[in-house]
């Protein structure tokens, strides 16, 4: 584990982060649940933070892609307890509907590797609770058994992302609405891990002008500590104003499936979608199979004594 603001660790899944919020002896949450496999390591970490009796409020999620909702039906199942999430975002979590396809053809090294990634839905069953809106919005609320912290409508990335907010301190748990972490370098993502302020898994994003508003929306709250997805949380004084540079400066790709018009989505799933673009990059992959196979072919023969 490691401590980034005062109630808030995070829990290192692989390149995915979950999220403890909450203090020893108090209510507590877990806030994304990482990599499929990691439950036992997540709960391990939560018996000696919180001791082997203690349970969570709950699951929270911020989306629920497979790296982030990986675990939480068995956390839930484990602790006895709900499972948080959007309205728009439950029809992915019933097993109702599957995510947008991925888009490969966005570029980046993320994109690359979303060709065999996982987007489907899945049904988490009865314990899918709805993140309830304030009265007089329907943007925002607080969290059930968390005092002090909100949750923030930030689609985009998916139809009912959210992240979540502690204004006392300005943290923020931003899922996948922004990352710490460069997914669109192979350099960044698999070896060097810089951190910086980065766009949440390209090939995942199904609607950009969502998603570019979801930013702007965040950078206004003017976070102190930023804790995402992926990439090591920033804790530094100038986070606020990086997360502004960020957003101020912020376009969509120059191409992609997503990028002229959004998939169409509502409380029923996915309803629509853009049609795929061209993707050369099977055929070349078919290409180099072929040149292979022919030049083993075209091999002389091992000689016979």
């Amino acid at each position: 584990m490691q401590e980034i603001a005062p109630g808030i660790a995070r829990i290192a899944t692989s390149f995915v982060n979950a999220y403890f919020v909450g203090e020893p002896g108090g209510n507590w949450a877990v806030v994304d649940t990482g990599l499929p496999g990691f439950g036992d390591k997540v709960i391990a970490a939560a018996e000696k933070r919180f001791g082997p009796r203690s349970r969570p409020v709950g699951v929270f999620l911020t989306h629920g892609h497979f790296d982030h909702a990986g675990n939480a039906r068995f956390l839930a199942d484990h602790w006895g307890v709900p499972i948080y999430a959007h309205r728009l975002e439950l029809p992915y979590l019933t097993g109702r509907s599957d995510y947008p396809v991925p888009d490969p053809t966005v570029g980046g090294a993320i994109a690359m590797l979303s060709r065999v990634l996982p987007y489907g839905g899945r049904d988490l069953g009865n314990r899918m609770r709805l993140l309830s809106p304030d009265e007089g919005t329907t943007t925002g609320g607080t969290l059930p058994g968390l005092d002090g912290w909100r949750w923030t409508f930030t689609p985009g990335h998916s139809p009912g992302h959210v992240s979540f907010f502690r204004p006392s301190d300005r943290a923020l748990i931003a899922g996948d609405a922004v990352v710490t972490l460069n997914m669109d370098s192979y350099l960044g993502l698999l070896v060097t891990h810089q951190q910086e302020i980065a766009q949440g898994g390209a090939p995942f994003v199904s609607d950009w002008e969502h998603y570019r508003q979801s930013v702007l929306e965040l950078a206004e709250l003017a976070p102190a500590v930023l804790a995402c997805g992926h990439g090591t949380p920033m804790t530094h004084d100038e986070v606020a104003i990086d997360l502004e540079r960020f957003a101020r400066t912020f376009t969509p790709p120059p191409r992609g499936r997503y990028v002229a018009e959004p998939a169409h989505t509502d409380e029923r799933g996915v309803d629509w979608l853009p049609p795929k673009p061209s993707d050369p990059f099977p055929y070349l992959v078919g290409l180099f199979g072929v040149g292979l196979a022919l030049a083993f072919a075209l091999l002389p023969g091992k000689r016979r004594d």
